[in-house]
């Protein structure tokens, strides 16, 4: 006898099978002190207290200089972009300098590498990079670092030990896990340190790269961008687990939650995240809770977050006012400030002349770098 069918009975149009619970949103911007941290967990060996790092005068100038640096050449990357001049996506890191630039002043140039996603700009001019050749390449010209052919997203050097640059989304941290392999198998006592932003953090690859990176103990700093929105949707409506810093603890990782706009709070934990991986204990997450006072790129408006919102970021927490104000108590004069403005404001006009007036690529250049001739 044939078995009658069961047929399941319809929910009517509209109904949620799994019923979505909004959580009490946190508050998106940064605070000077990290908040909502929990306790981490107990009996795992973890890196030391971060300390914000003494600075003397001259490191403060220093500072402020390739702060203002990234800032003046990220406005003026807008502006060319707005004209015509640069095509295609661009990403501007308005707002995060501190971060670039306090976690790789403690990097060694000689043998430390840095790999990082589309908004990489600032990364480049904090590893000191001619102004001249990054604004080249976003403006496609043949002096450009990669040749005019990688453009925002997709510059490298290999000579400064910079891979990129990446355009797809969280890609570049098990790249970072590679490079991390290879300072290991090499035994050249370098580290490698891999940013992603708080929307990559989700992607399961970073995950694979966990894994492996605690398992064989690579030399790798995960550090993760926290500006508080990936692409529109704010951090605590797409994680579950919105303390990013947490992100490692099945895999046996410890984390540091960091000031983001505070570069002495980053160069801080980066001499702490250094020691610790230097010592061959393995890999450390740091989240840096930051903020990205531009659209997600130039294409995008951020009607997702009020004007209100972003200037109580600038005026409570800009990275480079904190530093001038750092300055100025240390007795540097309003005159020698706005030299040093002047300084840079030059530097970045050369730079956009300099792109502007160098030709593109020859047609020929279509053909090269396109497979690898030796090995």
């Amino acid at each position: 006898m044939a078995q009658k069918r069961r047929y399941r009975r319809a929910l009517p149009y509209g109904t949620e099978v799994f019923p979505i619970v909004a959580k009490a949103p946190r508050a998106t911007a940064p605070t000077s002190t990290p908040t909502g941290a929990e306790p981490p967990i107990p009996n795992r060996e973890r890196p030391a207290e971060p300390q914000p790092y003494k600075a003397s005068k001259d490191e403060l100038l220093q500072f402020y200089k390739e702060m203002l640096l990234i800032r003046r050449f990220e406005e003026k990357a807008g502006q060319l972009y707005g004209l015509g001049f640069i095509g295609g996506f661009c990403h501007l890191y308005i707002g995060q300098e501190a971060v670039a630039v306090g976690l790789q002043s403690a990097l060694d140039g000689d043998k430390d590498s840095v790999i990082t996603g589309y908004r990489d700009h600032g990364h480049m001019l904090a590893y000191g990079i001619d102004p001249k050749v990054i604004m080249a390449e976003l403006t496609g010209r043949a002096a450009g670092i990669s040749k005019g052919k990688g453009g925002s997203m997709h510059m490298f050097s290999t000579e400064h030990k910079f891979y990129g640059g990446h355009g797809i989304v969280g890609a570049q941290v098990s790249l970072g896990a590679g490079l991390a392999f290879k300072h290991k198998y090499s035994g050249d006592g370098g580290v490698c340190m891999a940013y992603f932003g708080d929307g990559a953090a989700n992607q399961g690859q970073v995950y694979e790269a966990f894994n492996m990176a605690e398992l064989w103990k690579l030399p790798v700093i995960f550090v993760i961008e926290n500006n508080q929105y990936a692409m529109g949707t704010s951090v605590n409506r797409a994680s579950s687990e919105d303390q990013l810093y947490r992100r490692g603890e099945s895999f046996r990782i410890p984390g540091i939650q960091v000031d983001g706009m505070d570069v002495l709070a980053c160069r801080g934990a980066a001499e702490t995240a250094l020691a610790w991986v230097r010592a061959g204990k393995g890999p450390v997450i740091l989240e840096m809770k930051t903020y990205r006072y531009r659209g997600h790129s130039m294409s995008d408006p951020a009607k997702y977050r009020s004007r209100d919102e972003v200037q109580a970021v600038r005026d409570k927490s800009d990275p480079i006012e904190h530093v001038k104000k750092l300055l100025e108590a240390e007795g540097v004069k309003e005159d020698a400030l706005k030299t040093v403005e002047q300084e840079i404001r030059k530097i970045v006009n050369e730079a956009a002349d300099f792109a502007e007036q160098t030709p593109e690529p020859d047609a020929g250049e279509l053909y090269t770098d396109v497979l690898v001739e030796t090995y």
